[in-house]
């Protein structure tokens, strides 16, 4: 069983669209980083995922069963509002989400809290930085014991250490209880050291999913001369020439000609080359 997948899903607000024609199955027990531009439809999607937006068409379904009006009791979400409040203590706002969810970890909640260093809790959420935040919000989401996590850029108000330890406590539920986690981020360089499975949107449909081993197998960057000839090649994502040299990312490459090199791309040059072609195709 998948953890979460779509059938058709659209939403549109007026006449913008927001989500189009999406359908993907998300496996479970895997870290899918959920990627594209601003504006892509990365938010709408978690916020559908987490029913707390009506599609427009299509459905949603986690771990089988179809989602509208309310979050899944096997789901957390964790917004870019990161919904808190301000006036409560820590102590008040820990206590006050135990008592609205029927499973809870206080030991988990504890232990998330105990990785914030010099975190008072006696003191109001309104006083913390938004990176302390941030990593309340998570720490009370991962007391629900979720078994799906939808994070939507839940590393952007981070530094580096922050971010590594943010990183290692998902990753710890992850092992421990084979919990799927869906994050939208733009760190791709952070997100290549755990991510599965990688979910790619273009103005709001679906660019790329799949497992991100076999999506880096699948594609290949050529260089050669400027002056060079076309290489006998697959499908061609992009290309650019600088300088004295072209560059191309291309899918199922074939035999190549003369002139040209080859190599496996890495997570952030795929989807960059992949954002890059979207952008020009939308502005031609």
């Amino acid at each position: 069983m998948s953890a979460l997948s779509t059938i058709g899903l659209s939403k549109r607000y007026g006449g913008r669209r927001g989500i189009e024609d999406c359908t993907v199955e998300l496996p479970e027990g895997k870290v899918v980083a959920l990627v594209g531009a601003n504006g892509a439809g990365k938010s709408t999607f978690l916020a559908l995922a987490a029913g707390l937006v009506e599609p427009s068409s299509g459905a949603v379904r986690v771990f089988g069963d179809e989602v509208r009006g309310r979050i899944h009791p096997d789901a957390a979400y964790l917004s870019q509002r990161r919904p808190l409040y301000g006036d409560f203590t820590v102590a008040e706002m820990v206590r006050a989400v135990a008592k609205m969810d029927r499973r809870w970890s206080r030991q988990r909640v504890e232990e998330a809290l105990a990785a914030i260093d010099g975190l008072d809790v006696g003191a109001r959420v309104e006083s913390l930085s938004p990176g302390v935040r941030s990593r309340l919000a998570l720490a009370l989401c991962l007391g629900r014991l979720p078994r799906l996590l939808l994070l939507d850029e839940p590393l952007a108000d981070l530094d580096p250490l922050a971010r590594d330890e943010t990183i290692r406590l998902v990753m710890a539920d992850v092992a421990d209880r084979g919990m799927t986690v869906v994050i939208s981020s733009h760190l791709l360089g952070e997100l290549r050291e755990v991510c599965d499975h990688l979910l790619l949107l273009q103005g709001g449909r679906v660019g790329l999913d799949g497992d991100v081993d076999e999506l880096l197998e699948q594609h290949r960057e050529l260089v050669g001369p400027a002056d060079a000839g076309p290489p006998e090649i697959g499908t061609v994502v992009h290309a650019r020439k600088s300088g004295r040299q072209q560059r191309m990312l291309v899918r199922a490459p074939g035999v190549l000609a003369p002139g040209w090199e080859s190599r496996q791309p890495d997570l952030e040059s795929l989807v960059t080359d992949y954002l890059r072609a979207g952008r020009e195709r939308a502005g031609a």
